[in-house]
């Protein structure tokens, strides 16, 4: 399944407000048994290590598709040269190193 992120980036990647829903978890019993113990809520420890793992998530696919994007950028202008060379050259602005 294709991650349906929201549109920007400066939302958050899941809906804070959403209501909460009962789910089962399977952690180890002995772990379970001292974190309850010392007080730990249990659900909010997970609710906040799934919050940060999707947006890790998140900041990996964007920073893969920024390395994409950069690489199809940086061969364009291999192939092409470069926007503002061509400008330059274009308006006859002599650049470092030409004659």
């Amino acid at each position: 399944m294709k991650n349906t992120w929201p549109p920007s980036v400066r939302e958050p990647a899941y809906a804070p407000d959403a209501p909460r829903q009962t789910v089962s978890l399977t952690i180890n019993s002995d772990l379970f048994a001292r974190a309850k113990s010392l007080g730990i809520n249990a659900s909010r420890i997970a609710e906040e290590a799934l919050a940060r793992e999707l947006e890790r998530l998140r900041r990996v696919e964007i920073e893969a598709e920024v390395r994409g994007e950069i690489s199809a950028i940086n061969d364009y202008e291999r192939k092409h040269g470069s926007f503002s060379t061509r400008l330059r050259r274009y308006r006859g602005v002599k650049l470092e190193g030409e004659d």
